[in-house]
């Protein structure tokens, strides 16, 4: 499901109640816009756009102290500017965007490590000004985003790769045009919310204490993440790598670990590829489910997600992104209020999915049902009412030993089912608790295929199996039958199996059977035909070795993103 293993998004949080009474921190007065919001939009634009490869990491390295070694030649690279002329840029567009798909603040790299600034500066002429467009994109998305009501920041890099006084004998007269570049950025275009500071795992030579200072002279409520102090060693993600003048810790490409102690956020691609910048045409945006899982586990961890879009040369987001983001604005114009305003909890995120709370209220993000049967820890509250938000009504029961929750499978959601529990005392003085989970035979077993899409290891038999919703096996185009085959170590008993279908609305798989070997045969325990988003199917219990999902008949290259096997106590 996730980056790192699910249930080590409990390991911080959770070793802070060991001993203790447990205690929520409540968020700042500063922070609580920030903290009640949840969710960001991150822009990465410059422009390297027009090479379609990663922003700064793609440039050739002309400063030994820098960490970057790209394909581009600096002269190539630094000379981008003259031929970027976005004409479609539209910064109330890019604000109706964020805010359609739920977003209730921006972040835009003014100035990336490759040292470009978006904005019209007196410290530097390597910036907006001297391209063909001439115009401050910086100013234009204030305007719109202060017009709007929306949430304002900037990404700024401490580093410049480009600069040759970084790091070297010249940084101190470095840092104070990076100061200057600050002071404009902080100055020029009213209320600033947010500055997201970046480091590239090298020395920090910034001087901290004055640049501090000068930030919170010039915005006095604006809230930072972490970054500009850290050095060699030092994880981002890391609720220990908060200095005393930041407010919250940024894991990056992964969701991050429960923690409702000091706040944090993941920053997360929305490309396949997992490329910050624009990556071309033929760069797709992860699916739906994906995205919905970054969005309810970092809620759910008691955290935010800063989601990232990579415009176009020309100023506008791509297709792909954009309809993900439209997807994603109407999933929230429903269910929103299940992570705006909420913190994480009580039940910790989890193979079932994850939780959210409110008032006296807790919300089920369920993702995997197993059988169909949800169990869950006791806690010390009445449920007074319970409500299946995306459709249909559950079964609840409480008693001492926890509460059981069942619903048809004809009213789960194809990935996020939302239930609502009402309760006769606060939902906000709940510990955290871990929801037992059956872990699948499949995890870490060895995987081979029929087919694989273009012989790609990327696409191999291995990622139907690794536990994640953005890997995924695929055949090649044309393939009308095909195995997947799993390898379990030895004899072992199992009664039933998930498949998660890759864009089931294109309805590839029509029939399919779940079968085993028996060591001469194989064998069928289950026949079926669309297994649609997300299928599971019990048969009476079998024990093999080898177990497979042979698709009979399909359409066209069908593709799996998860296929597990889970053992008959597995649903007890």
């Amino acid at each position: 499901m996730r980056t790192r293993s699910t249930f080590a998004s409990a390991v911080f949080g959770a070793s802070l109640l060991i001993g203790h009474a447990y205690a929520q921190v409540p968020y700042p007065d500063r922070l609580k816009w920030w903290a009640d919001a949840r969710f960001g939009m991150f822009i990465h634009w410059g422009p390297v756009s027009l090479k379609e490869t990663e922003i700064s990491w793609s440039r050739a390295n002309t400063n030994p102290k820098c960490p970057n070694q790209g394909p581009i030649s600096a002269e190539e690279y630094d000379n981008l500017y003259k031929r970027f002329n976005p004409t479609q840029f539209n910064a109330k567009e890019w604000v109706r965007i964020a805010q359609k798909a739920g977003m209730k603040y921006i972040v835009l790299t003014a100035k990336h490590c490759d040292g470009f600034l978006l904005w019209n500066s007196k410290v530097s002429d390597y910036n907006i000004m001297h391209t063909p467009f001439k115009r401050d994109v910086c100013a234009e998305l204030a305007k719109a985003a202060h017009e709007a009501g929306m949430r304002l920041g900037w990404y700024f890099s401490p580093m410049d790769w480009k600069d040759p006084d970084c790091r070297n004998a010249g940084n101190a007269a470095f840092v104070k045009r990076m100061q200057a570049e600050i002071r404009e950025l902080l100055s020029n275009y009213g209320k600033i919310d947010l500055l997201w500071f970046d480091y590239d795992g090298r020395d920090a030579v910034w001087e901290p204490k004055s640049t501090y200072a000068l930030v919170k002279k010039l915005q006095p409520k604006i809230v930072i993440n972490n970054r500009l102090d850290l050095g060699p060693g030092k994880e981002a993600g890391s609720p220990l790598n908060i200095a005393p003048n930041a407010d919250y810790f940024t894991p990056e490409q992964w969701i991050g670990s429960f923690n409702d102690q000091r706040p944090w956020e993941s920053c997360m691609t929305m490309s396949q590829k997992a490329q910050w910048s624009w990556a071309g045409e033929a760069d797709k945006s992860k699916p739906l489910n994906s995205i919905l899982d970054m969005l309810t586990g970092c809620a759910g961890g008691d955290g935010n997600v800063l989601l990232d879009v990579g415009p176009k040369p020309d100023g506008r987001i791509g297709t792909p992104q954009l309809q993900r983001l439209k997807e994603l604005g109407v999933w929230w114009s429903k269910f929103g209020n299940t992570i705006r305003g909420t913190r994480g909890g009580p039940y910790l995120p989890g193979e079932y999915g994850t939780s959210t709370r409110k008032g006296n209220t807790v919300f089920l993000h369920v993702h995997d049902w197993g059988t169909g049967v949800l169990h869950l820890p006791p806690f010390p509250a009445k449920v007074v009412r319970s409500r299946v938000l995306t459709g249909g009504t559950a079964k609840v029961s409480q008693s001492t030993s926890g509460i059981t929750i069942s619903l048809p499978a004809s009213n789960r959601a194809p990935f996020d089912t939302i239930i609502a529990l009402d309760l006769d005392r606060s939902a906000l003085k709940l510990p955290p608790m871990q929801v037992p989970a059956a872990k699948s035979l499949s995890l870490g077993a060895k995987a081979t295929a029929s087919n694989v899409y273009q012989g790609q290891g990327e696409f191999g038999p291995d990622k139907a199996i690794d536990g994640k919703l953005d890997t995924r096996w695929a055949t090649d185009n044309g393939t009308h039958q095909a195995w997947l085959e799993v390898d379990l170590g030895k004899p072992r008993a199992f009664d039933h199996v998930s498949i998660v279908q890759a864009y089931p609305e294109l309805k590839r798989i029509r029939r399919f059977a779940i079968e085993y070997w028996t060591g001469d045969v194989w064998k069928v325990a289950f026949n079926g035909g669309d297994p649609g988003a997300k299928l599971v199917v019990s048969f009476p219990p079998v024990t093999a070795q080898k177990v497979r999902l042979n698709i009979l008949n399909a359409t066209e290259g069908p593709t799996i993103w998860e296929f597990k096997v889970f053992a008959p106590e597995a649903i007890k």
